[in-house]
């Protein structure tokens, strides 16, 4: 059974519960990393240096050093944190229908995940200046199925390993999510989630995309830029 065999009675069901989890998950991912270790550990915003995105390579290209460690474990656990809302609130909302269908639950985790890189992206608390939503992504990713985080981080790695672009490996996560989603679940609404969640981490990297195109985007370094 898919999504749409039982959507008019769900979706009267789900209203609150989806917007619990939109929030929840909004915020959670408004807890950027990068600007919250540079800002105030640091007290140097990474957002004024190099390319001005709060994201993991940004600041290991600006600051390096162990504190990258800590951006890496604030990224991973928001989105954690942020899906297992969406998890628990569906399993558990009206007792006994959810749990009939496990295709809500799914529905959720793409609920919550979405708003998490929404969160993460365009946080409220920091001018809705974020990052690009990679980490996040991958750790989503992970979150959803094996297949598509095989998928996902399978072509990341492989990409970055040959080309050193970050970019071009993110933007193959972006792009490859969606179809990864619809060959495993094989649900419209899911599939839709999951075009969206694609389409707004190929958006953020469309400067990235642009340098690739004219050969003037920066290659992976292990060291940090003096």
């Amino acid at each position: 059974m898919t999504w749409a065999d039982f959507a008019p009675y769900a979706w009267s069901c789900m209203i609150l519960p989806l917007l619990i989890v939109a929030v929840i998950a909004y915020f959670c991912g408004c807890f950027n990393g990068a600007v919250i270790v540079s800002k105030y550990i640091l007290h140097d915003d990474v957002r004024t240096h190099g390319s001005g995105n709060a994201g993991l390579t940004n600041f290991h290209r600006t600051f390096g050093g162990p504190l990258t460690l800590m951006v890496i474990l604030c990224d991973v656990l928001k989105a954690i944190i942020a899906v297992w809302v969406g998890i628990m609130i569906a399993r558990n909302w009206q007792e006994g229908f959810w749990r009939q269908e496990a295709v809500v639950t799914v529905f959720a985790k793409y609920w919550a995940a979405l708003f998490c890189l929404l969160g993460h992206m365009f946080p409220c608390m920091f001018h809705f200046k974020g990052g690009k939503g990679i980490l996040s992504g991958g750790t989503i990713a992970i979150m959803m199925d094996w297949r598509i985080a095989l998928v996902v981080w399978g072509g990341f790695l492989v990409l970055v390993v040959l080309t050193r672009y970050v970019s071009l490996g993110s933007c193959f996560a972006g792009a490859s999510f969606p179809f990864a989603t619809c060959f495993v679940y094989q649900d419209a609404a899911i599939t839709v989630l999951a075009v969206i969640i694609g389409g707004l981490i190929l958006y953020m990297h469309r400067g990235n995309i642009h340098r690739l195109l004219t050969g003037t985007e920066n290659k992976l370094s292990l060291h940090k830029k003096k």
